[in-house]
């Protein structure tokens, strides 16, 4: 089963790029961008995850990206997790940025938008990996900072993929948002958000009524509300779940207590990712085998989840239907 789940061709729909700077790759940048890190080895980095809630792991996430400086770095940061997910069948990747945290630090757009962008070319060339990019807000900033940080985008709005809402959820309300999601609306470009991870059900419905998304990352929190999970059965809203992060943020206890198996059963479109990996024990493969073990799915289901994640993804109807061929074809 492992070596299915390998090849499974899958596409990742939640992952914030930020979130997969491994440590060595986070203590050679800071030596190369002179800066002094707070721990003195990568073991004494990895002792630091073991987080307690959402808030105790954004302060080692934020604080871990303080090495991202220049355009290659960013670029570096790319290429290392896209060279790891080509490596465990990954076909496409669909990654969140958040400009908000660098520009707090000084690094300009262009700077975060180069990196990315050259490496997203570079892991087509190298590795027949397509992308997209969601440029996400920051919830627990002011929604006019968002609103800035969109209309600053300008240049590259053409190149984004969608935008969406993430970091601290609790206190955040989507509602704050809604403006910065009504012009994104009129420029075109698809919207996403977290909703019902440590939020409740209402902010799930908040983001599909006022931010009209189109996608629901996380969304476990849904199991709470039954007429909201008739509804996200009846629309098919792609919840873009993240199994080993629910974990390690203490959403569930352990990988068997996890929602997925209710969430299957309500009859819900479900995808399978890994939001942080370098943060949350793995990326996507760990993610298929930890729920092949926890709940002893069948192929059959994880090559339907693997469908629901090709269906949902941005990316061209041409590119879609190529990646779905090669789903047919798993054997």
């Amino acid at each position: 089963m492992h070596d299915f789940l390998r090849r499974l061709p899958k596409a990742e729909l939640h992952l914030h790029i930020e979130g997969s700077l491994e440590p060595e790759l986070m203590f050679s940048l800071a030596e190369r961008n002179g800066i002094r890190l707070p721990y003195d080895s990568v073991e004494e980095v990895r002792q630091a995850y073991d987080f307690t809630d959402l808030q105790s792991f954004l302060d080692l996430y934020y604080q871990g990206m303080s090495v991202l400086r220049t355009a290659e770095d960013f670029h570096d940061l790319a290429m290392d997790y896209f060279r790891r997910a080509s490596a465990e069948g990954v076909v496409h990747v669909e990654m969140h940025v958040d400009p908000q945290a660098h520009l707090a630090r000084g690094v300009e757009l262009p700077v975060v938008m180069e990196g990315l962008s050259l490496a997203r070319r570079r892991a087509w060339r190298e590795f027949g990996l397509s992308s997209a990019l969601i440029l996400a807000f920051l919830r627990d900033r002011p929604a006019e900072e968002a609103m800035e940080t969109l209309e600053s985008a300008a240049p590259y709005w053409e190149m984004l993929d969608g935008v969406g809402l993430d970091s601290a959820e609790q206190g955040n309300p989507p509602e704050k948002f809604v403006a910065v999601f009504r012009f994104a609306r009129e420029l075109g470009i698809p919207r996403v958000a977290h909703a019902g991870e440590e939020g409740p059900p209402e902010y799930i419905r908040q983001a599909l009524d006022l931010l009209d998304v189109c996608r629901i990352d996380h969304g476990v929190r849904c199991l709470e509300d039954p007429t909201l999970v008739a509804r996200l059965r009846d629309d098919q809203v792609v919840l873009t779940v993240c199994p080993l992060s629910n974990v390690r943020l203490r959403v569930v206890d352990k990988m068997t207590d996890h929602p997925l198996p209710q969430l299957l059963e309500a009859g819900l479109k479900l995808t399978l990712n890994s939001d942080d990996p370098a943060y949350f024990g793995g990326g996507m493969l760990a993610n298929f085998t930890a729920c092949h073990d926890a709940f002893g799915w069948s192929r059959e289901t994880f090559t339907a989840l693997a469908k629901n994640a090709l269906e949902a993804a941005f990316m061209s109807d041409e590119r879609r239907q190529e990646l779905l061929r090669q789903l047919a074809e798993m054997r």
